[in-house]
């Protein structure tokens, strides 16, 4: 009788660790993360060489996927359409990016940055501009670095839920997982 009483004690107290998850960490989805990273869209840069080529760039249609291709990597991508004026005259063309980079947790500032972005692949419309745009793209590639370490990609607020409150307050770091960001209430 005592094996039974403690058997059940047992799976009561694993059933209760098991609920308290939500207790001791927060969740963001990867859908959570695609509607702030919507704020970012349409971010603009004017980039180029000196006498050369000039290039006024807007990225737009970011999304992300959390930890799929590569552990513990957010992988971006999103378009950018771009406007180039050379010695060759106006030209317009149209890259679609993919960009890796790894994610942050501030907890003062109780958001989550983008780190050591790197382009990682750039498909460029029309073929001919290919030449021309992969010049551009280390430029590319530093603008965009700067920009997502200086502007967060989302931030705890404490007004939207009791949850994301507690993690604004009590958050101790960031995990990737296929799918979501996990804030960890404890270390």
């Amino acid at each position: 009788m005592k094996k039974v009483f403690f058997g059940l004690m047992a799976l009561t107290f694993i059933g209760l660790l098991a609920g308290c998850s939500k207790l001791t960490q927060y969740s963001i989805s990867e859908q959570e993360v695609n509607q702030a990273l919507q704020k970012h869209n349409n971010y603009e840069k004017d980039i180029g060489v000196s006498g050369l080529a000039n290039a006024h760039i807007v990225l737009s249609n970011l999304s992300s996927k959390i930890g799929r291709a590569e552990p513990n990597k957010v992988t971006l991508t999103g378009t950018a359409k771009v406007d180039i004026s050379s010695l060759f005259g106006p030209q317009q063309a149209e890259m679609n990016l993919t960009l890796k980079t790894q994610p942050v947790f501030d907890q003062q500032q109780g958001a989550i940055f983008l780190k050591d972005l790197q382009i990682v692949d750039a498909q460029v419309q029309p073929e001919k501009m290919q030449s021309v745009l992969q010049a551009l793209t280390p430029y590319l590639e530093q603008s965009l670095k700067s920009y997502f370490e200086q502007h967060p990609a989302y931030v705890l607020s404490a007004d939207r839920s009791k949850a994301e409150s507690l993690a604004k307050k009590f958050a101790k770091g960031l995990e990737v997982k296929p799918g979501e960001l996990i804030i960890p209430f404890m270390d």
